[in-house]
């Protein structure tokens, strides 16, 4: 799908071809998988994922240290930031040298029993700005996590990753892009879609969750673009826009 003027423009298989491989130019193909730390996805089993889907860059939750590994068997770009007090937290990996992520704490419960402090992992690619995030379950609290965090989020941005949210999550100036179909399901039982991506001032070329593997979580893809991406692939459609009357007076 290729976003445009706040729709959706269905791609045939030949436009397919032809995004993939501007993609590969211009825009950007991102892979968000929840781990299930300790009995999940080991670091084995997503090196073989980034080997299927090339993506240019990869978002994990749930990543314990093992996945420090990732380098060594795939080379690359490797930054991981655990959640205070836990084993595991936040990674991302890329093929391409990326700057060192920013660590953005997110707002937590003052309730008794309050839910564990989360993070937000910044990632700066050149104009654009990935948010990585693992949201906490509580459906006030991972709301006002939002918010907080597209606050600190200047120009296009994507925020991708574990929202813990049931339903719709409405943020202002951003579209939910993500795949429609579950990612998750609790007990093996009730199917949610938990796994998601919301933009601002991109562009989704195509969004889809992948199979499960050893996770609880599907692997979600997306494939993003800035305008002048849109631009390109509505050049290679033979895409023309109607020019604007002038008007009187």
């Amino acid at each position: 799908m290729v976003e445009r003027k706040g729709h959706l423009v269905s791609l045939a298989p030949r436009d397919r071809r032809a995004s993939e491989g501007l993609r590969r130019n211009i825009g950007l193909k991102i892979v968000s998988w929840n781990l299930l730390r300790l009995t999940g996805a080991a670091v084995e089993d997503v090196a073989a994922l980034v080997r299927r889907e090339q993506p240019d860059l990869l978002l994990m939750q749930e990543a314990t240290a093992e996945m420090e590994r990732l380098p060594a068997l795939l080379g690359g770009h490797f930054y991981r930031e655990p959640l205070p007090g836990r084993i595991h937290g936040l990674a991302c990996w890329s093929p391409h040298e990326l700057l060192p992520p920013e660590t953005l704490p997110l707002p937590v419960s003052r309730m008794p029993g309050r839910v564990p402090p989360r993070i937000a992992q910044i990632i700066r690619l050149g104009e654009a700005t990935v948010a990585n995030v693992h949201l906490s379950h509580g459906q006030l609290l991972n709301r006002w996590q939002l918010l907080r965090l597209i606050r600190a989020l200047d120009g296009p941005a994507a925020v991708i990753g574990d929202y813990n949210a049931i339903g719709p999550t409405v943020l202002p100036g951003f579209r939910d892009v993500g795949p429609r179909e579950p990612t998750h399901r609790a007990r093996n039982v009730l199917p949610f879609r938990l796994d998601r991506c919301l933009v601002r001032g991109l562009y989704c070329a195509e969004a889809r969750a992948l199979d499960r593997g050893p996770s609880d979580h599907r692997p979600i893809a997306l494939e993003l673009a800035t305008l002048p991406a849109l631009a390109a692939i509505e050049a290679e459609r033979g895409f023309i826009r109607p020019r604007r009357r002038a008007r009187a007076g």
